[in-house]
């Protein structure tokens, strides 16, 4: 047991005190979900105060997820990208406050880019270039404060891309994020690789990985165990990257995390 990956949860401030003690034992990892929005962004000192008084003496790292709704990465209008950036450096401003070391942001690649980027002259290089353009001031702010900004896969279908966004960048604050169930669903909708080929394609680059469920249709975020996901193969090729990944389930009911956690570790592949 000692051997296994520690895995932490996505919760929200107010699910906090009720998994307390599941939570301080470990000192699991924490990701807290409601800084991706944007009315929370432009006033968030409540949510931050409580998550504070909830993770008094609490020693695990933390993270959280970035804001996404509405915008690419990959925006080429400037007056949107300055709303982007913005958003990102509220964001930023939160995770200083909480001490957070991760902030999850959103691929904007998709299944149309992995049949057609090919067909634009320079077609992956100026999206690599917008999406940089965009990124410029967190990277550089996040750099600066310790901050790793990892990059999701939410309709991706080639992990190429997003691996392409890292190299160009080469930041050590920008990582690659695999969620399982988004990979899921590529593969049994698009044809995308299997979720443990996300895994593995990813290498080094992995920072994060999100653990749900789906059955391949939709993004489910299911308890493992409820859908198909192959999660011996998703540790196995954790096992053989050379990366240490925050381990985050992120499932729709909060209040079941510690029976999504139990599922893997009865799988013998967590605790």
């Amino acid at each position: 047991m000692a051997d296994l990956p520690v895995i932490g949860a996505q919760l929200s401030v107010l699910d906090l005190g009720r998994n307390r003690d599941w939570l301080f034992e470990k000192n699991r990892d924490i990701e807290l979900p409601e800084f991706c929005l944007a009315d929370v962004l432009r006033s968030p000192q409540g949510v931050i105060d409580m998550a504070k008084t909830c993770l008094e003496g609490w020693n695990g790292r933390l993270g959280i997820h970035g804001p996404y709704s509405g915008f690419g990465l990959d925006t080429k209008d400037p007056d949107v990208r300055s709303t982007v950036q913005a958003r990102l450096d509220q964001a930023l401003d939160v995770c200083a406050e909480l001490g957070a070391v991760w902030m999850v942001v959103h691929s904007p690649f998709d299944q149309w880019d992995a049949h057609n980027l090919e067909e634009m002259p320079n077609g992956l290089e100026q999206r690599l270039a917008a999406i940089l353009d965009t990124l410029s001031p967190a990277l550089k702010r996040a750099e600066e404060t310790g901050t790793v900004l990892v990059l999701e896969n939410i309709k991706d279908v080639d992990p190429a891309h997003r691996a392409a966004v890292i190299e160009a960048a080469a930041s050590p604050s920008l990582k690659l994020s695999v969620d399982v169930g988004h990979a899921n669903w590529a593969h049994a909708m698009a044809g995308a690789p299997s979720p443990d080929r996300f895994v593995s394609s990813a290498g080094g680059m992995l920072g994060h990985i999100h653990l749900q469920d789906t059955d391949g249709y939709a993004d489910r975020h299911w308890v493992p165990g409820e859908g198909n996901i192959p999660f011996h193969a998703v540790f196995a090729a954790l096992s053989r990257v050379k990366a240490d990944p925050h381990l985050i389930v992120e499932i729709r009911e909060f209040g079941r995390v510690q029976e999504a956690v139990a599922h893997l570790e009865t799988l013998g592949l967590g605790q």
